[in-house]
């Protein structure tokens, strides 16, 4: 019966240091699509620690490549000092992943006051050209958020490019996809999108952080399995009379 828990640990180990490399590549990919996303909006807030997390999640999922290494060949050897190292290792990656989690809702929770102090400074810079970054940021959240102003289309009213421009319209970014021939023309409010922008940008990017804590709650989970798994292959193998012997003649020779 020992026997038969020590093969069904081993096994189960060995699968969850494959999966560990799947998680790797995850997680990478996780914390690349928070950096890309996030570089959408950075004009939208200012602490660049709020991409902690990702950088967390990044490095964490090269480790659990070279975990997974350490595991499967601790595994397959039944190395009492590789499988002790690999649940370290595990352990410090549990760890990193908690720390990962309080951070996300840390940031999570700073988001708004975030957006909220810097959206109306970067539309205030809006001057309509490509080469401006704000005007680039606006008029990319606009198309991608489907929406227009801070809170509607009128805060367009008290910036300086529509006083500049005195054409009685909003940036063309305001206008609705379905729409055809739109200007942004004010005579034509039906046209233009009815949300503004701050509450979807602060929405989008609490989604973000939301998708960073469950991604590490996940694989904070995995590792747990991880861990307990080759817990169990190490008390079995000590308790072991032919493993004691073992060690017994090696410990002679």
């Amino acid at each position: 019966m020992g026997q038969c828990g020590v093969t069904s640990s081993k096994t189960v180990l060995v699968f969850l240091n494959l999966m560990f490399w799947a998680a790797a590549g995850i997680l990478c990919y996780a914390g690349a699509y928070v950096f890309i996303t996030y570089d959408d909006y950075d004009h939208f807030f200012e602490d660049a620690y709020t991409l902690i997390p990702a950088v967390v999640i990044i490095t964490v999922g090269a480790l659990l490549f070279v975990i997974g290494l350490v595991g499967c060949y601790a595994t397959v050897r039944e190395s009492s000092c590789g499988l002790t190292t690999f649940v370290i290792i595990l352990l410090l990656v549990f760890l990193s992943e908690v720390a990962v989690v309080v951070l996300g809702y840390v940031y999570r929770a700073k988001i708004e006051d975030e957006v909220n102090s810097s959206i109306v400074v970067v539309y205030e810079e809006y001057n309509g050209t490509n080469s401006n970054s704000q005007s680039r940021a606006i008029d990319y959240t606009q198309r991608q958020l489907q929406c227009c102003g801070i809170h509607n289309y009128t805060d367009w009213l008290k910036t300086r490019w529509y006083e500049k421009t005195k054409n009685n319209s909003v940036p063309i970014s305001c206008c609705k996809t379905t729409v055809s021939g739109c200007t942004g023309s004010l005579t034509h409010p039906e046209d233009l999108f009815k949300e503004g922008c701050e509450a979807l940008v602060v929405k989008k990017l609490k989604e973000i952080m939301m998708y960073v804590i469950w991604t590490a709650l996940t694989f904070a989970a995995l590792q747990m399995m991880g861990m307990l798994c080759a817990s169990l292959v190490l008390c079995h193998r000590s308790r072991d009379p032919a493993y004691e012997l073992l060690l017994a003649g090696g410990t002679q020779a």
